[in-house]
């Protein structure tokens, strides 16, 4: 492996160097293959193994093959570290996907994002000696993947705790302008760090004030969102977890992190700009923290709400020719994927057309009911997605509207005074009837009124979703 092939600007090219570098380029090949077969839910989880293949071919190559400054190998003693510290972490992360509830994995999601963004930023720490005394350029990376790391992880932890319940939100006015005047310090202090130069030891203080500064500011510009808004977030710390990632492998010279970081750093700000859209926001109101929040609906006679039977609404679905079906949260936390699923199933063996109807923020991360309903074996083919199914609703006979509110709520239409008005929704109010499952009468996650519960067409019905629905598949299988 230490042949010498050639000698290029003055450095030894080794045979180990030319299959390191190859072994690069087939990672790089295989992560975009991966992304591309993730792209369809039919072909996800073969993406996700060819993606990891990949992942799994830099870290052994890197681990035999990579040389320090020195021109040495990774020492035995480092390689038995890595190797067990890659062990712990696999059967961590294994137990860990295996246990955890569907319910739970925006949380999940949330806690690796967290990971990702603190290990980037230590790389930071770590290396910021050696890039003081090094050139402009590996310094400036190291600066900025301390920041965008610290931000990510912060934000990211933070995230975790409100999708878990156990931190709220602060929705004073003024954290905009806190958030506005705290970044703007940040990357002040940032750029002075990085172009101040002086001894690597005099400097520390610096940079420890600056990974301060990132961590402050990435809990500060999350607090203030609302739960609603979450999936936005979670999308936008993910692409920052991403580009913190290729910061680290500049940092180091290693093309595959470099790679890998820019592919989810850049799948991850096309995400959140599509996100963005489908809630009807700015990315710089995600960055300054003025995203998202409360807010009442306008002040108007909204009538009573009015609920329906089980029989009634066996009846209904029976005699039915097309039916949506429009899953949120609340699906998700009462688990009843597959009973909605062998509703569906009982409604289309008597002739009914049944069809999901899926908002693209629905629930609570990017894509958390199309996973949801996945595991409940549903035909992909039956998930239609927001733009394609709204044409049509004027057609459906029966809007089934299982714990999602904000995302059908009509306030985006007509009510300028609402925080989600102009936010694209699902049209269930243009549906012939409308049947919608709740826990009881309060308002949705984003604490908005919701003007469809109110809709003459709509007959609500309370309780838990998978009970509901178990007990109607009952009424209709006896009928």
């Amino acid at each position: 492996m230490n042949q010498i092939l050639g000698i290029f600007d003055g450095v030894s090219v080794t045979l180990g160097d030319s299959l390191l570098e190859l072994s690069y380029l087939i990672s790089a090949l295989l992560f975009v293959y991966g992304l591309k077969r993730l792209s369809n839910p039919a072909t996800a989880r073969n993406g996700n193994i060819w993606a990891a293949a990949g992942m799994l071919l830099a870290m052994i190559t890197t681990a035999l093959l990579h040389k320090n400054d020195a021109g040495h190998n990774i020492p035995i003693s480092n390689l038995i570290i890595i190797i067990l510290a890659i062990s712990v972490g696999s059967v961590a992360g294994w137990i860990i996907a295996r246990k955890v509830k569907m319910t739970a994995m925006p949380q999940l999601v949330s806690l690796y994002n967290a990971t990702g963004g603190l290990a980037s930023a230590l790389v930071g720490l770590l290396e910021f000696p050696k890039a003081m005394a090094g050139n402009f350029g590996s310094l400036l990376v190291t600066v900025l993947g301390l920041l965008i790391g610290a931000v990510a992880f912060s934000g990211s932890m933070i995230a975790y705790g409100k999708l878990d319940g156990k931190v709220g939100d602060i929705r004073a006015g003024y954290m905009k302008y806190v958030n506005m005047l705290l970044i703007v310090a940040t990357l002040a202090f940032g750029a002075w760090v990085t172009f101040n130069g002086g001894q690597p030891s005099e400097q520390m203080w610096a940079i420890w004030l600056l990974f301060g500064l990132a961590i402050l500011y990435g809990v500060l510009f999350v607090m203030p969102i609302g739960g609603a808004d979450m999936p936005v977030v979670i999308s936008l710390l993910n692409a920052l977890t991403g580009i913190a990632a290729a910061m680290a492998g500049f940092i180091y010279h290693n093309q595959a992190m470099i790679l890998g970081g820019i592919l989810v750093g850049a799948a991850g700000m096309i995400l959140t700009m599509l996100m963005c859209k489908a809630m009807n926001r700015s990315l710089i109101n995600v960055i300054i923290g003025a995203f998202g929040g409360g807010g009442a609906a306008a002040d108007r006679d909204m009538g009573i709400m009015k609920e329906i039977t089980v029989s009634d609404a066996a009846v209904l679905l029976n005699y039915s020719q097309k039916i949506v079906i429009i899953p949120g949260y609340g699906l998700a936390v009462a688990q009843a994927q597959h009973i909605a699923h062998e509703l569906d199933n009982l409604l289309e063996s008597r002739g009914v057309d049944v069809r999901y109807a899926i908002h693209p923020v629905a629930g609570r991360m990017p894509g958390h009911m199309n996973v949801l309903l996945a595991e409940a074996d549903v035909p992909y083919e039956k998930l239609v997605e927001m733009d394609h199914i709204n044409p049509d609703m004027p057609n459906v006979d029966v809007a089934i509207v299982i714990g999602a509110n904000d995302v059908v709520n009509p306030a985006a239409y007509d009510d300028p005074s609402s925080p989600i008005y102009g936010m694209p929704i699902i049209d269930a109010h243009l549906a012939k009837n409308i049947i919608v499952m709740k826990r009881g009468a309060g308002k949705g996650y984003a604490g908005i009124e919701n003007f469809l519960f109110f809709n003459d067409k709509t007959r609500m019905f309370y309780g838990n979703a998978k009970d509901s629905l178990q007990k109607l598949a009952a009424e209709i299988k006896n009928m």
